[in-house]
């Protein structure tokens, strides 16, 4: 029976406070800590070099660790400059590019803005942008995620990254649970069946093998009457969303995420304690 798995978006606190300095030491301290997964950062650019990608890649495959790579923050799916929009193209080949050479299956784009446009016209942008990328791209065997976002003005609801996807096969949801939360002021998972009803949707629209198979973020986020304002600790008591009913509702639904955890500092910590939350629920509903 394949089983979800957990890792942490990013370097945290408890990484370098053991004495850890370089990325290409984190496949092998996060296999000692007993996780599953690393994605590798590169929001403000593809830095690394090629050999440090590779080198970084093959740790990986040594200490099985499962790679993906959230890629820049300016990619621009529905931008209204033509110029910068279509510059997206290049940076989601760029990081395809590093993504092969770290043995990603899976790359992370934001959904896009629509602050200072309507969303139908953002959408419209959003899906040629992402028509352009398939055309340039091709065939890949690496899966280019489209995120849920948790700001109001973005692009990144649920049913808008679903309708994102149907652009193409290379395409696949990624969905952030404490951005759907922090979007809907913290109404979205008041319960196991709402976490439920996401699996369902996504099954629904795109296909079963899409909901079992699933990228997912989690983290606990602040949020405004506007939505996200930042990301917290597991230690939160007030904004949420809980993880537990999320590990009831993987268990339930039979399916097999990936969970990366972006909280702020703690994501190796508090994406150990949602395993262990999740093998819990394993045991006590039965595999």
């Amino acid at each position: 029976m394949k089983k979800a798995t957990f890792g942490p978006g990013g370097n945290g606190d408890w990484f370098y406070s053991e004495g850890k300095k370089s990325t290409l030491q984190a496949p092998g301290w996060l296999k000692e800590k007993g996780l599953d997964a690393f994605e590798y950062e590169a929001g403000n650019g593809i830095a690394g070099s090629e050999a440090t990608l590779r080198a970084i890649g093959e740790k990986a495959r040594e200490h099985g660790i499962l790679m993906s790579l959230h890629t820049p923050y300016f990619i621009s799916l529905s931008g209204t400059d033509p110029e910068k929009r279509l510059k997206s193209i290049e940076y989601i080949q760029k990081s395809l590019w590093a993504a092969d050479l770290l043995g990603a299956d899976t790359i992370v784009i934001h959904s896009g803005s629509a602050a200072k446009i309507s969303r139908e016209e953002a959408m419209a942008l959003s899906k040629d942008t992402l028509q352009k990328v398939a055309e340039a791209v091709g065939e890949t065997s690496i899966r280019l995620g489209i995120e849920t976002m948790g700001k109001v003005n973005q692009l990144g609801t649920l049913a808008e990254v679903l309708e994102q996807c149907k652009v193409s096969p290379i395409y696949a949801p990624v969905v952030d649970f404490g951005h759907l939360n922090a979007r809907n002021i913290g109404g979205a998972f008041p319960d196991v069946d709402s976490y439920r009803r996401v699996f369902d949707e996504i099954g629904t629209t795109l296909g079963d093998s899409f909901a079992r198979d699933l990228h997912c973020h989690f983290s606990k986020i602040e949020y405004t009457g506007a939505g996200e304002k930042k990301h917290l600790t597991f230690d939160d008591e007030v904004f949420g969303p809980a993880f537990e009913p999320l590990a009831e509702a993987i268990v339930r639904e039979n399916v097999y995420p990936r969970i990366i955890c972006e909280s702020a500092g703690t994501q190796a910590e508090d994406a150990l304690f949602m395993k262990d939350a999740y093998l819990h629920a394993l045991d006590v509903i039965g595999e």
